[in-house]
């Protein structure tokens, strides 16, 4: 049976990120992911983590300014020490929060930057990012995102993702399958997630179209869950939708798997 982990940079968002973790134990999580805890000291997350009884599962590197539009920074030649400076950041937080992945967001591809160098780049960084972790005992994601809602993100495709981390060559580095993106980008889920489980270090979901939760939109998802158990994919499931009603009156879709 999957296990589910709430996403409280997409869930339960009327109320600020501190006040989310005690909301989603009450909704029945046992687990959490957040993008960008940074906005919090990490003391704090830990605090509400104790208290609540709730295991944290993911966060991201830091990807540069997202309300400048920014949704990744690690294949841009002329930002590479800020990606570089923010991977201990990201540690000391993963340290702090018991978190076991951290997720590279690769970026928009630049303007007037070639693919040799956008590909170099992002390699580069990737070996940077996996041996900081491998060290910190600790395993990097990279995701692909749709370019219908991201246009010009560099990692887009699953096939590409592992492309590029082959090149990379880091044992601890895995993909992030995110269903939602994956159904826009390529379709042909069961097959890409059966073909390329052990290369994948965690899934998320959501529905399509809208993004919102599984059961408003075309994915078949009780086949889809169904299929994670019977392939053997045992970890977490993030999930990182929009509710299209307040979180907690949408969480219907959860009752067959509690």
């Amino acid at each position: 049976m999957p296990r589910f982990a709430a996403n409280l940079s997409t869930l339960f968002t009327d109320t600020p990120l501190i006040e989310r973790f005690g909301r989603a134990a009450r909704a029945g999580f046992a687990a959490v992911e957040v993008q960008f805890p940074y906005e919090l000291p990490a003391a704090a997350i830990r605090e509400q983590l104790d208290r609540h009884g709730l295991e944290m599962v993911l966060h991201n590197l830091p990807a540069g300014d997202f309300a400048a539009g920014d949704r990744g920074i690690a294949c841009d030649p002329a930002r590479v020490a800020e990606f570089r400076a923010g991977v201990p950041r990201a540690i000391v937080y993963a340290r702090t929060l018991g978190v076991p992945r951290l997720n590279c967001l690769a970026g928009r591809m630049p303007a007037g930057v070639d693919e040799a160098t956008l590909r170099r780049t992002f390699v580069e960084n990737l070996r940077f990012a996996a041996a900081a972790l491998a060290d910190a005992g600790l395993v990097l994601l990279v995701e692909p995102i749709n370019r219908h809602d991201v246009p010009g993100f560099y990692v887009h495709r699953t096939l590409q993702a592992l492309e590029l981390l082959d090149e990379a060559g880091a044992a601890n580095a895995f993909v992030q399958y995110d269903v939602y993106h994956a159904q826009r980008s390529e379709g042909e889920l069961a097959g890409t997630l059966e073909r390329c489980l052990p290369r994948i270090g965690h899934v998320q979901i959501a529905d399509n179209p809208g993004r919102h939760e599984p059961g408003s939109g075309e994915i078949h998802w009780p086949f889809l869950f169904e299929h994670l158990d019977r392939i053997g994919y045992a970890g977490w499931v993030g999930c990182e939708y929009f509710p299209a009603a307040p979180t907690e009156a949408g969480l219907g879709w959860m009752t067959p798997y509690r």
